[in-house]
């Protein structure tokens, strides 16, 4: 059981890596904040589906995977947002760094969470 709980979280967060720091455009990095923004949540989507892929192809129920997929995509949106709005956007400034990194952790414990969950 340790085996598939480690190799899901690796998968998790090599799949966050190339979703957020990879495969995002400026434009999804440059509207996240504004709410219902379809390049914010076209972004949560790519999490979205890609959770799901990982969980199916780790033989999980179609209908399970979708629905913790799902629940990534408004947990990421949200996380996303607040960090847009109420986050230190100035590089420079160690507050900046705080919130990214709190950021981050938020979405690692929903990868904790998800597998949690599933398994």
């Amino acid at each position: 059981m340790f085996d598939i709980i480690f190799i899901t979280l690796a998968l998790l967060v090599i799949k966050h890596w190339y979703v957020d720091f990879v495969f995002q455009t400026q434009d999804e990095i440059s509207t996240k904040g504004d709410y219902g923004a379809w390049s914010g949540i076209k972004h949560s989507l790519k999490h979205g589906v890609a959770t799901t892929v990982i969980f199916l192809a780790l033989d999980v129920s179609p209908l399970l995977a979708i629905a913790v997929g799902f629940l990534d995509v408004v947990i990421h949106y949200h996380v996303d947002w607040v960090k847009m709005n109420h986050g230190n956007k100035d590089i420079a400034d160690p507050k900046f760094w705080k919130h990214l990194g709190l950021d981050q952790m938020i979405h690692y414990l929903t990868y904790l969470l998800l597998v949690w969950m599933i398994l």
